[in-house]
Protein backbone atom coordinates (compact mmCIF):
# COMPACT_ATOMS: atom_id res chain seq x y z
CA UNK A 1 0.00 0.00 0.00
CA UNK A 2 1.81 2.80 1.38
CA UNK A 3 5.38 3.92 3.46
CA UNK A 4 3.71 6.07 6.47
CA UNK A 5 5.75 7.84 8.83
CA UNK A 6 4.55 8.94 12.46
CA UNK A 7 5.57 11.42 14.76
CA UNK A 8 4.18 11.79 17.92
CA UNK A 9 4.34 15.90 19.46
CA UNK A 10 4.35 16.45 22.78
CA UNK A 11 4.81 19.10 25.29
CA UNK A 12 8.25 20.55 26.66
CA UNK A 13 8.18 20.61 29.93
CA UNK A 14 9.73 17.87 31.23
CA UNK A 15 7.54 17.42 34.09
CA UNK A 16 4.71 17.18 31.94
CA UNK A 17 5.64 15.04 28.96
CA UNK A 18 7.26 12.59 31.60
CA UNK A 19 3.40 12.42 33.00
CA UNK A 20 2.01 12.25 29.59
CA UNK A 21 4.35 9.23 28.02
CA UNK A 22 1.67 6.79 28.85
CA UNK A 23 -1.01 8.37 27.31
CA UNK A 24 1.19 9.26 24.19
CA UNK A 25 2.24 5.38 23.99
CA UNK A 26 -0.75 4.14 23.85
CA UNK A 27 -2.53 6.01 21.49
CA UNK A 28 0.29 5.90 18.92
CA UNK A 29 0.74 2.46 19.21
CA UNK A 30 -3.44 2.28 18.36
CA UNK A 31 -3.06 4.41 15.43
CA UNK A 32 0.26 2.09 14.18
CA UNK A 33 -1.78 -1.01 15.06
CA UNK A 34 -4.22 0.61 12.47
CA UNK A 35 -2.58 1.43 9.79
CA UNK A 36 -0.65 -1.67 9.73
CA UNK A 37 -3.71 -3.75 9.77
CA UNK A 38 -5.13 -1.60 6.63
CA UNK A 39 -1.79 -3.27 4.88
CA UNK A 40 0.21 0.22 5.30
CA UNK A 41 3.84 0.38 6.37
CA UNK A 42 4.85 2.19 9.23
CA UNK A 43 7.51 3.92 10.21
CA UNK A 44 7.42 5.60 13.74
CA UNK A 45 9.89 7.90 15.72
CA UNK A 46 12.10 7.04 17.83
CA UNK A 47 10.81 9.26 20.88
CA UNK A 48 8.05 11.81 20.77
CA UNK A 49 9.16 15.59 19.62
CA UNK A 50 9.07 16.76 23.34
CA UNK A 51 12.52 19.27 22.66
CA UNK A 52 14.17 21.08 20.28
CA UNK A 53 16.61 18.53 19.39
CA UNK A 54 14.32 16.16 19.23
CA UNK A 55 12.27 18.16 17.07
CA UNK A 56 14.71 18.26 14.39
CA UNK A 57 17.06 14.76 14.44
CA UNK A 58 13.58 12.43 15.13
CA UNK A 59 11.74 13.94 11.83
CA UNK A 60 15.24 13.47 9.69
CA UNK A 61 15.66 10.07 10.77
CA UNK A 62 11.83 9.18 9.55
CA UNK A 63 11.77 11.13 6.15
CA UNK A 64 15.18 9.08 5.61
CA UNK A 65 13.42 6.09 5.48
CA UNK A 66 11.79 7.34 2.18
CA UNK A 67 8.15 7.44 3.76
CA UNK A 68 5.24 8.47 1.21
CA UNK A 69 3.52 10.65 3.91
CA UNK A 70 4.33 11.76 7.55
CA UNK A 71 1.74 11.75 10.42
CA UNK A 72 2.24 14.04 13.19
CA UNK A 73 0.27 12.93 15.95
CA UNK A 74 -0.80 15.21 18.65
CA UNK A 75 -2.64 13.73 21.51
CA UNK A 76 -2.02 15.98 24.03
CA UNK A 77 -1.59 19.82 24.14
CA UNK A 78 2.25 20.28 22.43
CA UNK A 79 4.55 23.30 21.95
CA UNK A 80 4.05 24.57 18.33
CA UNK A 81 7.78 25.28 17.61
CA UNK A 82 8.23 21.07 17.59
CA UNK A 83 5.93 20.75 14.75
CA UNK A 84 8.09 23.57 12.48
CA UNK A 85 11.28 22.59 13.65
CA UNK A 86 9.49 18.80 12.20
CA UNK A 87 8.44 19.97 9.60
CA UNK A 88 11.34 21.89 8.28
CA UNK A 89 12.95 18.64 8.35
CA UNK A 90 10.20 16.62 6.66
CA UNK A 91 10.19 17.26 3.14
CA UNK A 92 7.21 15.03 2.14
CA UNK A 93 3.07 15.71 2.75
CA UNK A 94 2.32 16.34 6.13
CA UNK A 95 -0.88 15.38 8.19
CA UNK A 96 -1.81 16.31 11.30
CA UNK A 97 -3.64 14.39 13.54
CA UNK A 98 -5.50 14.83 16.49
CA UNK A 99 -6.77 12.88 19.17
CA UNK A 100 -10.35 13.35 20.00
CA UNK A 101 -10.64 12.31 23.74
CA UNK A 102 -11.69 15.01 26.20
CA UNK A 103 -9.16 14.05 28.62
CA UNK A 104 -6.49 15.44 27.20
CA UNK A 105 -6.22 18.87 24.60
CA UNK A 106 -4.93 17.14 21.36
CA UNK A 107 -7.21 19.34 19.63
CA UNK A 108 -5.37 22.33 20.81
CA UNK A 109 -2.08 21.07 20.00
CA UNK A 110 -3.18 20.29 16.45
CA UNK A 111 -4.44 23.72 15.75
CA UNK A 112 -1.92 25.35 17.48
CA UNK A 113 0.69 24.07 15.11
CA UNK A 114 -1.83 23.87 12.07
CA UNK A 115 -1.61 27.77 12.30
CA UNK A 116 2.02 27.96 12.80
CA UNK A 117 2.44 26.54 9.60
CA UNK A 118 -0.15 28.16 8.12
CA UNK A 119 1.45 31.77 8.36
CA UNK A 120 4.91 30.49 6.89
CA UNK A 121 2.87 28.97 3.79
CA UNK A 122 4.01 24.82 4.69
CA UNK A 123 1.16 22.68 3.28
CA UNK A 124 -0.54 20.15 5.39
CA UNK A 125 -3.82 18.25 5.75
CA UNK A 126 -5.81 18.31 9.07
CA UNK A 127 -7.57 15.27 10.56
CA UNK A 128 -9.08 14.48 13.63
CA UNK A 129 -10.67 11.40 15.89
CA UNK A 130 -9.60 8.36 17.54
CA UNK A 131 -6.18 6.82 16.46
CA UNK A 132 -8.19 3.41 15.35
CA UNK A 133 -11.15 5.57 13.60
CA UNK A 134 -11.84 4.00 10.25
CA UNK A 135 -12.30 7.10 8.57
CA UNK A 136 -8.92 8.66 10.37
CA UNK A 137 -7.16 5.35 8.65
CA UNK A 138 -8.91 5.77 5.34
CA UNK A 139 -8.63 9.07 4.60
CA UNK A 140 -4.04 8.90 5.73
CA UNK A 141 -4.52 5.97 3.46
CA UNK A 142 -5.79 7.65 0.66
CA UNK A 143 -3.43 11.03 1.22
CA UNK A 144 -0.31 8.31 1.14
CA UNK A 145 -1.64 6.43 -2.08
CA UNK A 146 -1.70 9.64 -3.64
CA UNK A 147 1.78 11.11 -2.37
CA UNK A 148 3.54 7.40 -3.39
CA UNK A 149 2.34 8.20 -7.21
CA UNK A 150 3.36 11.48 -7.03
CA UNK A 151 6.70 10.87 -5.60
CA UNK A 152 6.87 7.96 -8.26
CA UNK A 153 6.61 10.34 -11.24
CA UNK A 154 9.44 12.59 -10.33
CA UNK A 155 12.58 11.12 -11.55
CA UNK A 156 10.99 8.65 -14.29
CA UNK A 157 11.71 9.26 -18.13
CA UNK A 158 9.08 8.97 -20.79
CA UNK A 159 9.41 7.85 -24.16
CA UNK A 160 8.65 9.66 -27.22
CA UNK A 161 8.19 7.74 -30.48
CA UNK A 162 7.61 10.06 -33.13
CA UNK A 163 6.10 13.66 -32.82
CA UNK A 164 3.00 15.46 -32.46
CA UNK A 165 0.26 13.17 -34.88
CA UNK A 166 -1.89 14.07 -37.57
CA UNK A 167 -1.13 18.05 -35.84
CA UNK A 168 -3.07 17.10 -32.49
CA UNK A 169 -1.62 19.58 -30.24
CA UNK A 170 -3.46 18.18 -27.04
CA UNK A 171 -1.01 15.08 -27.53
CA UNK A 172 2.25 17.33 -27.20
CA UNK A 173 3.36 18.89 -23.71
CA UNK A 174 5.92 21.46 -23.05
CA UNK A 175 8.93 19.35 -21.64
CA UNK A 176 10.38 22.18 -19.43
CA UNK A 177 6.60 21.92 -17.80
CA UNK A 178 6.89 18.25 -17.13
CA UNK A 179 10.15 18.75 -15.69
CA UNK A 180 9.65 21.50 -13.59
CA UNK A 181 6.19 20.05 -12.21
CA UNK A 182 6.43 16.60 -12.62
CA UNK A 183 9.94 16.04 -12.33
CA UNK A 184 9.41 13.52 -15.84
CA UNK A 185 11.85 13.45 -18.48
CA UNK A 186 11.45 12.95 -22.32
CA UNK A 187 13.57 11.00 -24.48
CA UNK A 188 12.80 11.52 -27.94
CA UNK A 189 12.86 8.27 -29.97
CA UNK A 190 12.21 8.28 -34.15
CA UNK A 191 9.91 5.74 -34.90
CA UNK A 192 12.67 4.92 -37.69
CA UNK A 193 14.01 3.02 -34.62
CA UNK A 194 11.07 1.10 -34.26
CA UNK A 195 10.59 -0.09 -37.77
CA UNK A 196 14.43 -0.51 -38.18
CA UNK A 197 14.68 -3.25 -35.28
CA UNK A 198 11.54 -5.00 -36.10
CA UNK A 199 12.60 -5.44 -39.70
CA UNK A 200 16.34 -7.15 -39.08
CA UNK A 201 15.48 -9.36 -35.91
CA UNK A 202 17.30 -11.90 -35.08
CA UNK A 203 16.35 -15.45 -35.23
CA UNK A 204 15.42 -15.29 -31.70
CA UNK A 205 12.89 -12.33 -31.87
CA UNK A 206 11.42 -13.77 -35.23
CA UNK A 207 10.87 -16.83 -33.22
CA UNK A 208 9.56 -15.24 -30.36
CA UNK A 209 7.24 -13.28 -33.00
CA UNK A 210 5.90 -16.65 -34.56
CA UNK A 211 5.23 -18.35 -31.32
CA UNK A 212 3.50 -14.77 -30.01
CA UNK A 213 1.37 -15.25 -33.02
CA UNK A 214 0.75 -19.20 -32.63
CA UNK A 215 -0.47 -18.18 -28.93
CA UNK A 216 -2.39 -15.52 -30.07
CA UNK A 217 -4.69 -18.06 -33.10
CA UNK A 218 -4.73 -20.49 -30.36
CA UNK A 219 -6.55 -18.07 -27.20
CA UNK A 220 -7.89 -15.22 -28.70
CA UNK A 221 -11.99 -15.20 -29.91
CA UNK A 222 -10.70 -14.82 -33.30
CA UNK A 223 -7.91 -13.81 -35.84
CA UNK A 224 -9.67 -13.11 -39.10
CA UNK A 225 -7.07 -13.37 -41.50
CA UNK A 226 -8.16 -11.56 -44.86
CA UNK A 227 -5.02 -12.55 -47.25
CA UNK A 228 -4.40 -8.53 -47.77
CA UNK A 229 -4.32 -6.29 -44.67
CA UNK A 230 -4.15 -8.88 -42.17
CA UNK A 231 -1.76 -11.99 -42.96
CA UNK A 232 0.18 -14.14 -40.34
CA UNK A 233 3.14 -11.98 -42.00
CA UNK A 234 1.84 -8.81 -40.80
CA UNK A 235 1.06 -9.80 -37.25
CA UNK A 236 4.01 -10.94 -36.67
CA UNK A 237 5.64 -7.45 -38.13
CA UNK A 238 3.45 -5.97 -35.29
CA UNK A 239 4.81 -9.04 -32.85
CA UNK A 240 8.25 -7.68 -33.71
CA UNK A 241 7.41 -4.08 -33.41
CA UNK A 242 6.28 -5.34 -29.71
CA UNK A 243 10.08 -6.91 -29.30
CA UNK A 244 11.73 -4.06 -30.90
CA UNK A 245 9.49 -1.35 -28.37
CA UNK A 246 10.08 -4.17 -25.18
CA UNK A 247 14.17 -4.05 -26.13
CA UNK A 248 14.04 0.15 -26.12
CA UNK A 249 12.07 0.34 -22.84
CA UNK A 250 15.00 -1.83 -21.32
CA UNK A 251 18.18 -0.27 -23.01
CA UNK A 252 16.69 3.14 -22.18
CA UNK A 253 15.01 2.72 -19.13
CA UNK A 254 11.90 4.31 -19.71
CA UNK A 255 9.08 4.27 -17.00
CA UNK A 256 6.22 4.62 -19.65
CA UNK A 257 6.16 5.63 -23.74
CA UNK A 258 3.50 7.18 -26.53
CA UNK A 259 4.09 5.79 -29.79
CA UNK A 260 2.85 8.53 -32.97
CA UNK A 261 1.91 5.59 -35.25
CA UNK A 262 0.01 8.06 -37.75
CA UNK A 263 0.50 8.80 -40.72
CA UNK A 264 3.74 6.83 -41.29
CA UNK A 265 3.70 3.65 -39.49
CA UNK A 266 0.34 2.95 -40.09
CA UNK A 267 0.81 4.09 -44.29
CA UNK A 268 3.96 1.94 -44.67
CA UNK A 269 4.49 -0.34 -42.32
CA UNK A 270 2.21 -1.29 -39.86
CA UNK A 271 -0.75 -0.41 -37.20
CA UNK A 272 1.08 -0.05 -33.13
CA UNK A 273 -2.40 -1.69 -31.68
CA UNK A 274 -1.01 -5.39 -30.91
CA UNK A 275 2.36 -3.19 -29.81
CA UNK A 276 0.37 -0.47 -27.51
CA UNK A 277 -2.01 -3.12 -26.35
CA UNK A 278 0.55 -5.75 -24.68
CA UNK A 279 2.52 -3.48 -23.69
CA UNK A 280 -0.20 -1.85 -21.38
CA UNK A 281 -1.18 -5.93 -20.42
CA UNK A 282 0.21 -6.92 -17.13
CA UNK A 283 1.01 -10.86 -19.00
CA UNK A 284 2.00 -11.09 -22.85
CA UNK A 285 2.45 -14.80 -24.06
CA UNK A 286 5.63 -15.54 -21.81
CA UNK A 287 3.27 -15.11 -18.78
CA UNK A 288 2.81 -12.09 -16.14
CA UNK A 289 4.83 -8.74 -16.72
CA UNK A 290 4.68 -5.30 -15.91
CA UNK A 291 2.70 -2.91 -17.31
CA UNK A 292 4.26 -0.17 -19.16
CA UNK A 293 1.55 2.05 -20.33
CA UNK A 294 2.15 3.32 -23.80
CA UNK A 295 -0.31 6.32 -25.21
CA UNK A 296 -1.77 5.72 -29.01
CA UNK A 297 -0.60 8.65 -30.48
CA UNK A 298 2.13 9.43 -28.70
CA UNK A 299 -0.17 11.65 -26.20
CA UNK A 300 2.00 12.85 -23.74
CA UNK A 301 -1.28 14.18 -21.06
CA UNK A 302 -2.81 11.11 -21.99
CA UNK A 303 -0.01 9.08 -21.26
CA UNK A 304 1.11 10.84 -17.97
CA UNK A 305 -3.00 10.18 -16.93
CA UNK A 306 -2.27 6.56 -17.42
CA UNK A 307 0.82 6.79 -15.70
CA UNK A 308 -0.83 8.36 -12.42
CA UNK A 309 -4.04 5.88 -12.99
CA UNK A 310 -1.90 3.31 -13.14
CA UNK A 311 0.68 4.09 -9.97
CA UNK A 312 -2.86 4.85 -8.01
CA UNK A 313 -4.54 1.09 -9.04
CA UNK A 314 -1.80 -0.99 -10.13
CA UNK A 315 -4.09 -1.80 -12.92
CA UNK A 316 -4.06 -1.27 -16.81
CA UNK A 317 -5.63 2.19 -17.84
CA UNK A 318 -7.86 2.54 -21.01
CA UNK A 319 -6.78 4.57 -23.51
CA UNK A 320 -10.07 5.73 -25.94
CA UNK A 321 -11.37 8.28 -27.95
CA UNK A 322 -14.63 9.86 -27.10
CA UNK A 323 -16.21 8.51 -29.99
CA UNK A 324 -20.11 9.14 -29.95
CA UNK A 325 -22.81 9.91 -28.18
CA UNK A 326 -26.01 7.99 -27.86
CA UNK A 327 -28.36 10.24 -26.91
CA UNK A 328 -31.29 7.70 -26.99
CA UNK A 329 -29.82 5.62 -24.05
CA UNK A 330 -27.43 8.27 -22.63
CA UNK A 331 -24.42 6.26 -23.55
CA UNK A 332 -20.84 7.22 -25.15
CA UNK A 333 -19.60 4.45 -27.20
CA UNK A 334 -15.02 5.45 -26.28
CA UNK A 335 -13.71 3.52 -29.19
CA UNK A 336 -10.03 3.81 -30.64
CA UNK A 337 -8.02 1.44 -32.62
CA UNK A 338 -4.87 1.81 -30.38
CA UNK A 339 -4.51 0.80 -26.90
CA UNK A 340 -7.37 -0.89 -25.07
CA UNK A 341 -5.30 -3.27 -23.86
CA UNK A 342 -7.16 -6.96 -23.84
CA UNK A 343 -7.22 -7.24 -19.85
CA UNK A 344 -10.45 -4.99 -20.32
CA UNK A 345 -12.34 -7.48 -22.26
CA UNK A 346 -12.59 -9.58 -19.11
CA UNK A 347 -10.30 -7.96 -16.65
CA UNK A 348 -9.31 -11.56 -15.24
CA UNK A 349 -5.93 -12.76 -14.02
CA UNK A 350 -5.93 -15.39 -16.60
CA UNK A 351 -5.28 -13.90 -20.11
CA UNK A 352 -6.83 -16.77 -21.95
CA UNK A 353 -10.04 -15.75 -20.16
CA UNK A 354 -9.61 -12.25 -21.74
CA UNK A 355 -8.77 -13.33 -24.93
CA UNK A 356 -11.07 -15.32 -25.69
CA UNK A 357 -12.96 -11.94 -25.86
CA UNK A 358 -10.49 -10.47 -28.01
CA UNK A 359 -10.91 -10.72 -31.98
CA UNK A 360 -7.99 -9.28 -33.95
CA UNK A 361 -9.35 -8.31 -37.63
CA UNK A 362 -7.94 -6.35 -40.45
CA UNK A 363 -7.33 -2.85 -39.88
CA UNK A 364 -10.10 -0.49 -41.92
CA UNK A 365 -9.12 1.87 -44.46
CA UNK A 366 -7.64 4.58 -42.12
CA UNK A 367 -4.37 2.45 -42.36
CA UNK A 368 -3.36 1.11 -45.57
CA UNK A 369 -0.40 -0.39 -44.42
CA UNK A 370 -2.48 -2.80 -42.43
CA UNK A 371 -2.09 -5.23 -39.36
CA UNK A 372 -4.46 -6.49 -36.81
CA UNK A 373 -7.01 -4.47 -34.78
CA UNK A 374 -7.50 -5.65 -31.29
CA UNK A 375 -11.40 -5.90 -30.88
CA UNK A 376 -13.67 -6.42 -27.99
CA UNK A 377 -15.70 -4.93 -26.14
CA UNK A 378 -15.07 -3.84 -22.09
CA UNK A 379 -16.35 -5.98 -19.27
CA UNK A 380 -19.12 -3.97 -16.63
CA UNK A 381 -18.03 -2.52 -13.99
CA UNK A 382 -17.31 1.12 -12.21
CA UNK A 383 -15.20 3.20 -13.71
CA UNK A 384 -12.89 6.22 -12.56
CA UNK A 385 -13.08 8.57 -16.11
CA UNK A 386 -11.03 11.78 -16.77
CA UNK A 387 -7.51 13.19 -18.05
CA UNK A 388 -5.20 16.02 -16.92
CA UNK A 389 -5.64 18.77 -19.95
CA UNK A 390 -4.54 22.03 -19.98
CA UNK A 391 -6.52 25.52 -20.14
CA UNK A 392 -4.47 28.66 -20.87
CA UNK A 393 -1.08 26.85 -19.86
CA UNK A 394 -2.51 25.43 -16.62
CA UNK A 395 -3.09 22.09 -16.01
CA UNK A 396 -6.39 20.98 -14.43
CA UNK A 397 -7.78 17.26 -13.88
CA UNK A 398 -11.14 16.69 -15.11
CA UNK A 399 -13.04 14.01 -13.66
CA UNK A 400 -16.11 11.97 -13.25
CA UNK A 401 -17.32 8.49 -11.91
CA UNK A 402 -19.21 6.27 -14.68
CA UNK A 403 -20.08 2.68 -15.61
CA UNK A 404 -18.90 0.33 -18.24
CA UNK A 405 -22.21 -1.16 -19.51
CA UNK A 406 -22.70 -4.78 -21.73
CA UNK A 407 -25.48 -5.76 -23.37
CA UNK A 408 -27.42 -8.78 -25.01
CA UNK A 409 -25.71 -9.71 -28.39
CA UNK A 410 -28.12 -8.55 -30.85
CA UNK A 411 -28.20 -4.65 -28.85
CA UNK A 412 -24.27 -4.97 -28.68
CA UNK A 413 -23.78 -5.66 -32.23
CA UNK A 414 -25.95 -2.43 -33.57
CA UNK A 415 -24.22 -0.30 -31.15
CA UNK A 416 -20.91 -1.70 -32.76
CA UNK A 417 -21.99 -1.47 -36.34
CA UNK A 418 -22.91 2.09 -36.00
CA UNK A 419 -19.38 3.00 -35.21
CA UNK A 420 -16.39 1.35 -36.73
CA UNK A 421 -17.16 -2.68 -35.64
CA UNK A 422 -12.73 -4.13 -36.14
CA UNK A 423 -12.15 -1.73 -33.30
CA UNK A 424 -12.38 -2.14 -29.78
CA UNK A 425 -15.01 -0.41 -27.43
CA UNK A 426 -15.95 0.64 -23.74
CA UNK A 427 -19.90 2.01 -23.80
CA UNK A 428 -20.23 4.05 -20.75
CA UNK A 429 -22.58 5.76 -18.84
CA UNK A 430 -21.20 8.64 -17.39
CA UNK A 431 -21.89 10.77 -14.21
CA UNK A 432 -22.45 13.97 -15.83
CA UNK A 433 -24.30 15.68 -18.57
CA UNK A 434 -23.83 14.85 -21.74
CA UNK A 435 -23.99 19.13 -22.48
CA UNK A 436 -21.38 19.53 -19.90
CA UNK A 437 -18.75 17.21 -20.93
CA UNK A 438 -19.11 18.42 -24.41
CA UNK A 439 -18.96 21.76 -23.67
CA UNK A 440 -16.10 21.64 -21.64
CA UNK A 441 -13.61 18.07 -21.61
CA UNK A 442 -9.83 19.73 -23.17
CA UNK A 443 -9.20 16.62 -25.49
CA UNK A 444 -10.37 13.51 -27.82
CA UNK A 445 -8.92 11.12 -25.75
CA UNK A 446 -10.08 10.09 -22.34
CA UNK A 447 -8.67 7.12 -20.10
CA UNK A 448 -10.22 5.63 -17.01
CA UNK A 449 -9.68 2.79 -14.21
CA UNK A 450 -11.63 0.40 -12.63
CA UNK A 451 -13.47 1.34 -8.92
CA UNK A 452 -13.56 4.68 -7.63
CA UNK A 453 -10.45 6.47 -7.35
CA UNK A 454 -11.80 10.00 -7.12
CA UNK A 455 -10.56 10.67 -4.00
CA UNK A 456 -6.87 9.52 -4.61
CA UNK A 457 -6.78 11.50 -7.63
CA UNK A 458 -8.00 14.92 -5.71
CA UNK A 459 -5.36 14.04 -3.33
CA UNK A 460 -2.52 13.37 -6.10
CA UNK A 461 -3.61 16.83 -8.17
CA UNK A 462 -3.50 18.80 -5.03
CA UNK A 463 0.20 17.41 -4.31
CA UNK A 464 0.75 18.37 -7.47
CA UNK A 465 -0.56 22.39 -7.51
CA UNK A 466 -3.41 21.25 -10.55
CA UNK A 467 -6.88 21.93 -9.64
CA UNK A 468 -9.61 20.00 -9.98
CA UNK A 469 -12.55 20.01 -12.14
CA UNK A 470 -14.78 17.50 -11.11
CA UNK A 471 -18.29 16.65 -12.76
CA UNK A 472 -21.57 15.08 -11.43
CA UNK A 473 -24.70 15.16 -12.98
CA UNK A 474 -25.64 16.99 -9.64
Amino acid sequence: MARIGVLSVSDGRGHVHERNAGFIRSTLDALVSALTRAGHQVVTGAAPLSDNALAVSVPREVAAAGVDVTVFHYPVWSFPHFSMLAADATPGPLVLLASTDPTEPGLVGMLAAGGALDQIGRAHVRLWGAPDDAGVIERIGVLATAAAAVAGLRGSTFGRFGGRPMGMNTAVANTDQWMRQFGIDVEEIDQYELVSRAETADGAHTAEARRAREWIEAHAAGVHYDGRKLTPELLERQLRSYLAVRDIIEERKLDFSGIKGQPELTERFATMDVTEAFLNDPYDWNGPKPVHVTATEADMDGALTMQLMHKLSGDPVLFADVRHYHADRDIWDLCNSGQHATWYAARSADPKENLRHVNFYPEVFFFPAGGASVQHVAAPGEMTLGRLTRYDGQYRLQLMLGTFENYDEQTTEELVRRSTPEWPHAFARLDVAAETFLSRFGANHIHAVPGDLRAELRAAAELMGIRVEEWTRG
